[in-house]
């Protein structure tokens, strides 16, 4: 089937990210599944168009981890490099059947701010994908 050009779709690269999360938590198997939360020590994101660190300590993922996959859902606060707060939030999905990181992370980031300079994040559905072993994504914008 033909794709029609108002849905045709390209991936600009909007930034690398590098995390450095602390010791999870393994709070183990209930309701949604086995439960894992990893707090966010430090996060960096390099882009063109935007480069930020992790704002505070509040900042983890609220992993959960049923039927050989794991669900992720990130929570942080960003400061760019020119004093922008960002909230950003990112869910995702990686097939664990081989062990945690042994496939890659595949993940849907958003981004809010009141910034003027950055109201343009407020529109962008960001993509990525990440490795566990290197804590690191490419995160692109689809247009």
């Amino acid at each position: 089937m033909e794709v029609p050009p108002s849905l045709e779709t390209t991936l600009r690269h909007l930034c690398s990210v590098q995390l450095t999360l602390r010791p999870p938590s393994m709070i183990g198997e209930g309701p949604s599944g086995q439960r894992v939360i990893a707090e966010i020590e430090a996060m960096s994101l390099k882009g063109d168009r935007l480069q930020a660190e992790l704002e505070g300590s509040a900042a983890a993922d609220w992993l959960t981890i049923a039927n050989k996959v794991a669900k992720i859902d990130v929570r942080a606060t960003l400061r760019t490099h020119d004093g922008a707060l960002i909230y950003l939030r990112y869910k995702g999905r990686s097939d664990v059947k081989n062990g945690l990181g042994s496939s890659p992370i595949v993940v849907a980031p958003t981004f809010e701010t009141s910034d003027e300079r950055y109201l343009w994040l407020n529109a962008v559905q960001a993509v990525g994908k990440g490795d566990l072993a290197l804590r690191r994504y490419e995160w692109f914008e689809v247009q």
